[in-house]
């Protein structure tokens, strides 16, 4: 219940009752409202400024979760992109040296996402990070494209790496027999005496001397392009064909071990050492050919014989003597 207010009246020396319009109620409820709004404004902004709703307080947990994330994601990118460069670097200074092939060039491995409207929808769609996502993605592009890049090159290399284990299978990388104490070298490679007309003449291979029915072993993988009988010449001879533009043969058989289209491993026995055809001795005459035109085979001994070894087969193929068919 209000209380009623008096108030002392001079003309009259009486206490009179203190009479309210509505004018004046309203102006006094006006303005306590006014009063109480602007305290509630204030109260309002001080606790905005220093709490957050529930709803601001979720979405700056989720804010801050993302950002974790984001930071996590780009570290994974940069060590992959890291990775990635380390590997390509390796493709380009190791195995494409080892392999013989040309490096990729840099502005091919650079890989550019290209397309200047490529990304244009998710710029068109008012996004609140824009440049982040935006950047993030062109990123992830490049590193795929680097990255299926890589994995061809790599195809490549394994398939340059199958063929030079079967170039290194197929290379005459041993001797035609065996020859462990280097005493059955017995004519080399160049101008030699010919045994039967005692005159200087090329002699095309190697002479190894040995007895009758000695193993003769196939000096690389490869193919029998010949199986026969020179009577004249090399006698009983087989010609191996190996790929890769080598082919050697092999003469003055006592029998031949083979067929014409067999494919031979390399230390297979192909053949014995005899002395058949134009031949002063038992012996197996060695050549090798490639791209049809006769080498010295030893240079191509390497297989089987230490340093010191290779060596003295090279200083007795050095000597200048006769030869034995």
């Amino acid at each position: 219940m209000a209380r009623i207010k008096y108030y002392y009246d001079t003309e009259t020396c009486k206490y009179e009752r203190v009479k309210v319009s509505s004018w004046d109620i309203f102006l006094n409820l006006l303005g306590f409202l006014t009063v109480a709004l602007i305290l509630a404004i204030g109260i309002l902004l001080g606790y905005n400024t220093y709490f957050d709703s529930p709803k601001e307080a979720l979405l700056k947990k989720e804010n801050e979760e993302l950002n974790m994330y984001y930071e996590l994601l780009k570290k994974d990118m940069n060590e992959t992109q890291d990775m990635l460069a380390s590997l390509q670097n390796r493709d380009d200074q190791i195995y494409r040296v080892i392999f013989e092939a040309e490096p990729i060039p840099s502005s091919i491995r650079e890989a550019g996402v290209g397309g200047a409207n490529r990304y244009k929808d998710m710029i068109e769609s008012d996004l609140q990070r824009e440049e982040l996502i935006v950047e993030s993605f062109k990123k992830l592009d490049k590193l795929k494209k680097q990255m299926y890049i890589q994995t061809k090159s790599f195809d490549e290399i394994m398939k340059l790496a199958k063929n030079k284990e079967e170039l290194w299978a197929a290379t005459p990388a041993i001797q035609p027999i065996s020859n462990k104490e280097l005493k059955r070298l017995a004519s080399g490679f160049g101008i030699r005496i010919d045994p039967i007309l005692k005159t200087s003449k090329m002699h095309a291979g190697v002479d190894f001397s040995a007895e009758r029915g000695t193993p003769i072993y196939a000096t690389g993988d490869g193919v029998i392009k010949s199986v026969r009988y020179d009577f004249g010449g090399y006698g009983k001879y087989v010609v191996i064909d190996h790929g890769f533009g080598y082919e050697t043969l092999y003469g003055h058989m006592d029998l031949q071990n083979v067929k014409v289209g067999q494919r031979v491993k390399r230390g297979e026995t192909i053949g014995f050492v005899g002395s058949t055809g134009k031949s002063t001795a038992p012996h197996v005459h060695y050549e090798v050919h490639i791209n049809g035109k006769a080498t010295d085979p030893v240079h191509y001994f390497f297989q089987g014989v230490t340093p010191e070894e290779y060596e003295e087969i090279l200083r007795l193929a050095s000597v200048e003597n006769q030869s034995l068919g």
